[in-house]
């Protein structure tokens, strides 16, 4: 299942583009609005063309494209908390396709896996650990132990809520010249969602809830294959291509996007670097032996745990020396569903640990103590129920 490699895909990509959305606010309208150089009237023609699904094409009005801005900033929110992943998941789908749908060219290969990966993401069951839904399937579990009832009433009106939405966009012809994919996929998950609900509602339909979480646990795992295929495609045709040109088959090519004043935020540290040949030598050798090898290092579990560390180790110096943070943060996200699972576990106990000496802090400043065993209850036993289902 992998449920850790998948918490740690879905936070990291909603993190990665609420941080560009906050980032890029001021130039919202440049970027995505209805006036800015890549007018509606351009989208409108390019929508038409390649049939990609948007919804800012829906209207032209500011106010439609600043709601729908905001509302795609506060759903990557949720999914990063884990507030009803599989909807959020589907509304953060919808606004990654929404946004760069309408822009095509704005954008870089950050982009186009986070693109790629806001679909995968739909599959899986990304919020069995270190989430809200972790979190509150627990405390059903707790109600249920002692002869109670778990309601849920939020998850239902939710449902209602969407659906409604989701009718009246098909029946006024909203989706329009759009490819069927995603009407389609936006339909069969919002059906699941209700047999899903309705299957565990009563006890003697219990088999039919067996099958479907065979059918999700299937689904689940499919889609964190092509997740790990896709990692392994983008490395391997970078590297080939690179293989290719004459500046990476001398050990030159670092030494010139160094000097590019738009991938230089930090000259003298460009200047540091690419004054030491050895250096642009081995980075430029290196990245290449790196990105060819890494589909075939995955089959010995050491060899693939160092180079995986190296690559992380190449992005984020790429993030601070080249200026391209979400790039990178977009590639270190795809990494991480291959990193081991003692090490995600240690690093959620490690940041359970730290949530709970920090609210232990505040409850000594506030002049109450904490409730004891609470905050490392809420650390570890999303690790646990991540385990349980593992085994089970």
């Amino acid at each position: 299942m992998g449920p850790y490699q998948t918490a740690a895909v879905r936070i990291g990509f909603a993190a990665t583009w609420l941080l560009f959305l906050l980032r890029e606010f001021p130039h919202r309208q440049e970027l995505y609005g209805p006036d800015g150089p890549w007018s509606w009237d351009l989208a409108r023609q390019l929508v038409t063309d390649n049939g990609a699904f948007t919804v800012l094409m829906w209207s032209r009005s500011q106010m439609w494209f600043e709601a729908v801005y905001a509302l795609t900033a506060a759903v990557s929110l949720l999914l990063l908390l884990g507030w009803r992943t599989r909807t959020m998941s589907v509304l953060f789908m919808v606004g990654v396709l929404s946004l760069q749908n309408h822009s095509v060219l704005m954008g870089d290969g950050g982009d186009n896996v986070l693109h790629l990966m806001s679909l995968y993401l739909v599959f899986t069951r990304c919020g069995q650990v270190w989430s809200l839904d972790a979190r509150r399937a627990r405390r059903a579990r707790a109600v249920r132990a002692h002869g109670a009832r778990a309601g849920d009433a939020a998850g239902p009106l939710l449902w209602g809520v969407l659906g409604c939405v989701l009718a009246a966009v098909t029946v006024g012809g909203r989706f329009g010249t759009a490819e069927w994919t995603v009407p389609a996929l936006l339909w069969a998950v919002w059906l699941a969602q209700a047999v899903w609900w309705a299957a565990g509602r009563r006890e003697r339909t219990w088999r039919l809830r067996v099958l479907l979480d065979v059918v999700g646990n299937v689904l689940h795992n499919g889609a964190l294959l092509v997740i790990m295929a896709e990692a392994c495609l983008v490395y391997a045709t970078a590297g080939w291509y690179k293989i290719q040109g004459s500046r990476w088959q001398d050990g030159t090519a670092v030494y010139y996007p160094l000097h590019l004043g738009y991938f230089s935020p930090w000259p003298g540290l460009a200047d540091l670097l690419s004054a030491n040949g050895t250096l642009v030598l081995l980075v430029t050798y290196g990245t290449v032996l790196a990105q060819v090898a890494f589909p075939f290092t995955l089959f010995n579990r050491r060899v693939k745990n160092v180079l995986l560390a190296a690559m992380i180790t190449e992005h984020a110096a790429i993030a601070v020396v080249l200026g391209l943070p979400f790039f990178s943060l977009a590639m270190i996200t795809a990494d991480a569903v291959f990193l081991p699972t003692s090490f995600l576990r240690c690093l959620g106990g490690r940041a359970a640990r730290a949530r709970a000496r920090l609210l232990s802090r505040t409850a000594a400043r506030g002049g109450r103590a904490a409730p004891p065993g609470r905050e490392r209850a809420d650390g570890e036993a999303g690790e646990t129920t991540g385990t349980v289902r593992t085994r089970a």
